[in-house]
């Protein structure tokens, strides 16, 4: 159980979407909106920390009435709503687009690129939508990736061959690439399919969380995060208060202060605010 002195001390919560904060309807529990609603009277503010494209987070921020920037992108975008203002975005050198792209198409990995607006797939990657539908985004198919490699903020590939991924992700790292942050892993919900996410150094939930909390001058042991995949591991290594949803994969339960005995299908984020809404009542 967290303490209530800790409890007390929280400015900011912090949620992943997909997993978290939504069902798997992409719905928000009638009890996490309320509470948001009522801790916010506390004084405690709300962000987003999620792999989705804006496009894609926009009504959510909307109907939660969150003020503060949010991190988009896993981390390679920070941009507040409704006024869209941008803190922060880092975009991958075209050429390392490019060689990602000449990696897939050797290999035959299925490869999509994500920008502000949307993730892009041609007409080779039609299974992208498919496979990334727990990334909960905006999916456009182009028919070809060329105009598209100035502005991108995250490579995925995706692939059964799990030795291919395994070996593009080897050449992508030490020492054959500088300033490249990758994430390797296999999937919980497609059986048999293993993932590469690519973005330029220093791109991560847990950078784009201390870049927040910078800019909104809150310290980061009064943060409270709140997640169940892999990629919000950076922001678990974080010396936030640490938030893992019942349905979270065992690496993110392990690392968390705190598991909830809820799933995301059940307002799993409901049972934290509630005990962070008492704390502040004492």
């Amino acid at each position: 159980m967290l303490s209530k002195d800790k409890l007390k001390n929280i400015k900011l919560v912090v949620f992943d979407l997909d997993g978290t904060l939504l069902n798997d309807e992409g719905a928000i529990g009638t009890g996490s909106f309320e509470l948001i609603r009522e801790l916010k009277k506390k004084d405690v503010r709300f962000s987003i920390a999620t792999q989705r494209v804006p496009s894609s987070v926009w009504n959510y921020a909307e109907t939660l009435n969150l003020v503060e920037p949010l991190v988009l992108l896993n981390g390679a975008l920070i941009q507040n709503y409704p006024e869209k203002q941008i803190f922060y975005q880092s975009f991958l050198p075209s050429k390392i687009v490019k060689k990602c792209i000449d990696y897939a198409d050797k290999f035959l990995l299925k490869v999509a690129l994500c920008h502000a607006d949307a993730i892009y797939y041609s007409e080779y990657n039609q299974a992208i939508p498919d496979l990334l539908s727990n990334y909960g985004s905006v999916y456009n198919e182009v028919e070809t990736y060329d105009n598209l490699v100035d502005e991108t903020f995250e490579i995925i590939f995706v692939s059964e061959q799990k030795d291919a991924i395994k070996y593009v992700n080897h050449r992508l790292n030490f020492p054959y690439r500088f300033g490249l942050e990758t994430s390797y892993f296999k999937s919980g919900s497609q059986h048999g399919f293993y993932f590469l996410e690519v973005r330029k150094s220093g791109s991560s939930k847990g950078t784009g969380l201390l870049k927040l909390i910078k800019n909104m001058n809150v310290k980061i042991k009064e943060t409270a995060v709140i997640g169940d995949w892999y990629n919000d591991r950076t922001m678990f290594e974080t010396g936030a208060m640490k938030i893992a949803v019942d349905n979270a994969v065992p690496e993110i339960k392990n690392m968390a202060d705190y598991v909830t005995s809820k799933t995301n299908n059940e307002d799993a984020v409901a049972e934290f605010l509630e005990m962070l809404l008492r704390a502040k009542k004492v």
